[in-house]
């Protein structure tokens, strides 16, 4: 196996807690319905559909919230205001201290570090840290055009990080987008717990993360 010398994270689900429970807070406090919201999102995840064009960037927030309430539905039968409807959903998400602390500390280590993120809006969505205090390069969807997983979003990292892909260990909760990374020669780290994860990456880099 080549030298691992770089770390590319997602964002939500990972530098974050988990995006299913902020869902799942969202539908309870909206009285939304919550199969017909992940039917609506990602029942077809392809191209052409809604999520992949806010996060391709070819379609704006304001569009896609319009768009994604309208199609929502109640079981009081009451619509979804559309403003401000991505902050609501993910209201219930905070920061991961211990995943930003981790890439801290890979980067004081002297690894690379990347954020590798398919984006529901722009770098003002991305609340909790500056950017240049932990990464070395920023890839964000909505503003390169292509998303995880095509495969052309995993070379552009790697290029932005500046490593081989061979290099790069990417970490993300989807397994679609991990099975992406991998299928571009990157070693794959599919994030369900922080405590497993920092635990692997550690053993991969040989580097105290914890």
């Amino acid at each position: 196996m080549p030298e691992l010398t770089a770390l590319v994270v997602d964002f939500g689900g990972v530098l974050t807690t988990s995006m299913r429970e902020s869902f799942t807070e969202f539908v309870k406090a909206e009285d939304v319905d919550g199969e017909h919201l992940h039917t609506v999102l990602f029942g077809d995840y392809g191209e052409g559909t809604l999520v992949h064009g806010v996060e391709t960037g070819a379609v704006t927030m304001e569009e896609f919230e319009r768009e994604l309430a309208a199609r929502l539905k109640t079981t009081s039968g009451d619509p979804v205001a559309a403003e401000g409807l991505v902050r609501r959903m993910f209201a219930g998400a905070g920061a991961d201290g211990r995943m930003l602390g981790a890439v801290r500390k890979a980067r004081e280590s002297g690894l690379r570090t990347a954020l590798l993120s398919n984006s529901w809006g722009n770098r003002d969505s991305y609340a909790f840290e500056h950017f240049d205090t932990l990464f070395d390069a920023v890839v964000i969807s909505g503003e390169v055009g292509m998303r995880k997983p095509d495969p052309g979003i995993y070379a552009l990292a790697a290029r932005e990080v500046g490593v081989p892909p061979e290099q790069c260990v990417f970490v993300d909760d989807i397994a679609a987008n991990v099975r992406g990374a991998v299928a571009a020669g990157m070693v794959g780290v599919h994030h369900t717990d922080t405590a497993a994860t920092l635990l692997e990456l550690e053993t991969l880099f040989g580097v105290a993360l914890g």
